[in-house]
């Protein structure tokens, strides 16, 4: 049986066809141009299949930013957390991890146990602590976002909590005169900061990375103070959709 699994992101649409405990195929479209371009309007949305180009599949699941706003019409709709969670246990086979998934506009963190999603925690209320803060202050830096996460070492102190005063502060240590590495591992351990707090609530000595946090190499030296075993999943930006196609094929959707 193929799969199609659909994650809605803020800013991408991540889709991966699976087939009998394999990914077959995976793709990336902006947000904007997947409504636009791949979908009818009728009553909800039909995912165009042809314009898609992902091959012939027999079941949709769906989830992400957008699963709550947009019916996608023939797909099983299921939570972020869930298909987040799939994901991590396809991919890494483990069944006791603490997940940290950063995305576009929010971040979450779930306490797996015995392969059960036994808490949570999740920040989409402020920007602070998620991709889109990473973004703007690297657009501030006027530098590659793959440039700035590079550096942890000496970073210079940002207080601010809010990604507003953050855009200030920054502008104001940029005055000063302070070298750019120092900016960069700023922003990334003012991230850190904000993510420790989340991460506190659940004691574990092993985390999985997904999303964002997972090419943000600054993050994860800052992490190694507190995590024995750190993993970075291969395929980290397409989790959810993966997780989509292995909870299809567990609950044996048709």
């Amino acid at each position: 049986m193929r799969i199609l699994g659909i994650d809605l992101g803020s800013r991408e649409v991540k889709i991966v066809l699976y087939e009998d405990g394999n990914i077959v195929k995976k793709n990336k479209i902006s947000t904007m141009r997947f409504y636009r371009d791949f979908c009818i309007k009728d009553n909800g949305l039909i995912v165009d299949r042809e314009k898609l180009d992902m091959g012939y599949f027999d079941v949709g699941v769906s989830t992400g930013y957008g699963r709550n706003n947009i019916n996608l019409k023939d797909f099983t709709p299921i939570n972020e957390i869930k298909a987040h969670t799939y994901g991590v246990i396809f991919q890494t086979g483990l069944e006791d991890f603490i997940l940290l998934d950063l995305g576009g506009q929010d971040v979450k963190v779930v306490k797996v146990e015995k392969g059960v999603i036994t808490d949570i925690e999740l920040n989409d209320k402020c920007a602070a602590s998620c991709g889109r803060y990473l973004e703007n202050m690297a657009n501030i830096l006027e530098v590659d976002l793959d440039y700035m996460t590079k550096f942890y070492k000496d970073p210079v102190e940002l207080n601010s909590t809010c990604a507003v005063f953050s855009e200030s502060e920054l502008i104001g240590k940029i005055a000063e005169g302070v070298p750019i590495e120092r900016l960069c591992a700023g922003v990334n351990y003012s991230l850190y900061k904000r993510l420790s707090p989340m991460l506190t609530r659940f004691k574990s000595n092993r985390i999985v990375l997904s999303g964002g946090a997972s090419l943000n190499s600054a993050l994860i030296e800052y992490l190694k103070g507190d995590y024995k075993e750190i993993i970075t999943l291969d395929d980290a930006q397409f989790n959810g959709a993966i997780g989509c196609c292995y909870y299809g094929e567990r609950m044996g959707l048709k």
